[in-house]
């Protein structure tokens, strides 16, 4: 079972996924030994904090500065976390509005809090689109 595969069955909750859209990668060769190639780019499943400075590093965003900047937008991103829709999009051309980066992690599923999170472990994810669009989805863990 993959890294991925067990962070979506929300296995991994210790750490953070990311994808980056095979146009937005530099040198992708680099992330060969790390990464899973997957369509149209490549994912990582790492450790917490390793994670989010290895994203910070690929893309430049900080992670928690994404995060609070997507959370007023909210967007529907692909539960496989390799793409989204962008909600600004309204037919405009698809090319316009790739998906350039998701970057998620999972919660924990915790019955005080209440609301999704009693449902079971949560993911957020957060996606930044080729048009500058910051968005954000959440959604209880399939399982």
């Amino acid at each position: 079972m993959s890294k991925r595969t067990e962070f979506l069955a929300g296995e991994r909750p210790e750490d953070v996924l990311f994808y980056l859209q095979e146009d937005a990668v530099s040198n992708p060769g680099a992330l060969a030994e790390y990464a899973e190639r997957v369509e149209d780019g490549h994912v990582l499943v790492l450790p917490g904090d390793d994670g989010r400075s290895a994203f910070q590093s690929a893309t430049g965003i900080d992670p928690m500065g994404l995060a609070q900047a997507a959370m007023g937008t909210e967007g529907t991103i692909h539960d496989d976390l390799t793409g989204a829709v962008c909600p600004v999009a309204d037919g405009e051309p698809e090319e316009d509005h790739t998906t350039k980066f998701v970057f998620a992690f999972a919660e924990e599923q915790n019955e005080e809090v209440g609301g999704l999170y009693a449902e079971g472990d949560v993911v957020h994810a957060y996606a930044v689109c080729a048009c500058g669009e910051r968005y954000s989805d959440k959604w209880v863990v399939d399982g």
